[in-house]
């Protein structure tokens, strides 16, 4: 978090987009923690939302605060075992929707910039060929207004504030965001960052499923 953050998580119900015996999946709110922080006063958080619903739910991944979308969970640690090993093996696949300052050049494109740790200004990432580790993101072009551009962001790797740190590096930050953007694109009421789809296996079954959270803005 930044060092003025306050957090004031929103109080907005749960959004189960499916369940079955061994998943679950859910819209996480903009401003929500995926997990309780380590300073006092930021224990609420999706986790302990849904697991005062469904007291099995088991962390399989993460999202930013900052950012909304598919979450998904286990309800079993044989679940959560197989889930895991999907998104490190990456076959997972996500996609996300953002609302970027200017206008980008071009309808599509790779970002191919290593990313570390920015440790004298954490939580910052940075772009560093010398220490950075390899992150890849795919962007597409599906909307154009006056002064931002509308894109889907397919990320390849999954670094910490990747999507955030390689839309900087582009040229173009996300609106809203309070660590990146500066100036009129950091002025929105959110991060304009969202988790649109999730694909994977099923543990159970092994097929192939998708879930989709709508994108709120």
């Amino acid at each position: 978090m930044i060092p003025d953050f306050v957090y004031a998580p929103p109080d907005a119900p749960l959004k189960i987009l499916f369940e079955d015996r061994h998943i679950l999946v859910l819209d996480k709110p903009a401003g929500l923690l995926s997990v309780p922080g380590k300073l006092a006063g930021r224990e609420d958080c999706l986790l302990s939302r849904l697991q005062a619903a469904r007291w099995d739910a088991l962390l399989v991944h993460r999202l930013d605060c900052d950012t909304s979308g598919v979450m998904i969970f286990a309800r079993t640690k044989a679940a959560q075992g197989f889930l895991g090993q999907e998104f490190e093996q990456r076959r997972a696949q996500k996609t996300y929707v953002a609302r970027v300052w200017g206008k980008i050049d071009g309808e599509s494109g790779r970002i191919d910039l290593p990313l570390c740790a920015d440790w004298p200004n954490r939580p910052r990432q940075m772009v560093s060929p010398e220490h950075g580790r390899p992150a890849q993101t795919d962007w597409q072009v599906i909307g154009r207004s006056p002064g931002e551009t509308r894109v889907r962001l397919t990320p390849h790797t999954g670094r910490s504030h990747q999507l955030r740190v390689h839309m900087l590096a582009l040229g173009h930050p996300i609106l809203g965001d309070p660590i990146y953007a500066t100036g009129p694109a950091r002025d929105f009421p959110r991060l304009m960052l969202h988790a649109e789809t999730l694909a994977l296996h099923h543990p159970a079954t092994k097929d192939r499923v998708s879930f989709v959270a709508p994108v709120p803005f």
